[in-house]
């Protein structure tokens, strides 16, 4: 554990949920892996769209609509519903169809196991204290194991932006009926969560699942309060 600033009393913290408390690369390549399977199997011109189209179609929805570069769930059932009128143009069936490719994406992606010491550290933490998630992904935390945990979790949305806006995390500080100071977020993005944490108020502990932390490596604009080598280093703070 290394303090880059003070840290103040702590009665509640947050979390970041990818890349924080699990490596989120390999799961989503394997949920992607997953969707394309299943949409060779079913949808055979939708199927043969380049990498570059599925990404064209992408910043094409996010230019009329800014607001899903905040919801990674809403902005895949667009993108999904724009690529299957390849094979499909009754409205009805697309819909149906899309929805169907999502469901089959969105399993995929919540099917994985935390770490047993994950658990335990969360476990701990929340007998102590309020616990809050806030994250920009769209992971099920029922089916992850990780709603046992957290009074609410936040997810990103079109009505809700994006970390690092401090939106979610004045929404949490509300919610917890706390000043900020006395929250303090733990997350793996020195931009997203550091940055957005501290810029709203709170306190902000780095720790990252996904990579190394070297700190000279990383693009951050402002310092941490403290970084952390494990999760259950945050135990010291309860």
């Amino acid at each position: 554990m290394r303090f880059y600033r003070p840290v103040a009393p702590v009665k509640a913290m947050t979390f970041d949920l990818d890349d924080t408390l699990y490596n989120n690369d390999p799961i989503i390549k394997r949920a992607e892996a997953t969707l394309k399977h299943y949409i060779a199997a079913e949808y055979p011109q939708t199927a043969k769209l380049s990498p570059q189209a599925w990404t064209d179609i992408k910043r094409g929805l996010i230019k009329a609509q800014p607001a899903l570069a905040s919801d990674m769930g809403q902005l895949r059932m667009h993108t999904l519903r724009r690529a299957l009128e390849q094979d499909i143009q009754d409205p009805e069936s697309l819909e149906a169809a899309a929805k169907a490719c999502f469901d089959c994406f969105y399993d995929a992606r919540s099917d994985f196991t935390l770490d047993d010491s994950v658990h335990s550290v969360l476990a701990q933490l929340a007998e102590k204290m309020p616990l809050i998630a806030i994250t920009n992904g769209n992971v099920d935390p029922h089916k992850t194991g990780l709603s046992a945990y957290f009074n609410v979790v936040l997810h990103a949305s079109v009505t809700r932006p994006a970390k690092p806006s401090a939106h979610m995390f004045d929404e949490a500080a509300a919610m917890l009926s706390l000043a900020p100071g006395q929250i303090l977020h733990v997350g793996d993005n020195l931009e997203k969560d550091v940055m957005g944490a501290v810029k709203a108020g709170y306190q902000a502990a780095w720790i990252a699942a996904n990579r190394d932390m070297i700190l000279n490596r990383e693009a951050a604009t402002l310092l941490p309060h403290v970084e952390l080598s494990s999760l259950d280093e945050l135990l010291a703070f309860t």
